[in-house]
């Protein structure tokens, strides 16, 4: 229901390769830390958002959104659906083109907001398990 193929392929193909994923930390136990693997292995650049700004799979960590400084395509969101509004409101101030809820994680209302500032949005999907079916491969 909140992801369509056509947005689904449109997010993963289209909008641009810079994905900031928040939650992202170096702790390998975390979907967060497989999901970015899989998301770089096709070509994307992982930009990790994490209130401890590590770096993780190369890539220096941010402890906000707002602190990156260069564009964001899409926000990837592995925060609990509490915290997962905020996190989407602060990816439109950012800019970006889209935001990207994972498994679990729904926020209908930030849904509404986020489709309504013009931005693409999923949720309750895992990129991971999506683009693959793209047939894309780096």
């Amino acid at each position: 229901m909140y992801g369509d193929a056509a947005t689904i392929r449109r997010i993963l193909s289209e909008l641009g390769d810079t994905w900031a994923v928040v939650g992202l930390s170096s702790n390998r136990n975390r979907a967060a830390y497989r999901v970015a693997e899989v998301l770089q292995h096709f070509g994307k650049r992982v930009v990790p958002v994490h209130p401890g700004a590590e770096t993780v799979h190369g890539e220096p960590g941010y402890a906000s959104l707002a602190e990156i400084p260069f564009e964001v395509d899409v926000v990837d969101v592995f925060v609990n659906s509490d915290l997962a509004g905020r996190v989407a409101d602060e990816a439109v101030a950012k800019g970006a083109k889209a935001v990207w809820f994972q498994l679990g994680v729904v926020d209908e209302a930030a849904y509404e907001r986020t489709r309504a500032a013009g931005r693409e949005m999923v949720m309750d999907r895992c990129p991971a398990i999506e683009i693959p079916r793209l047939g894309r491969a780096s």
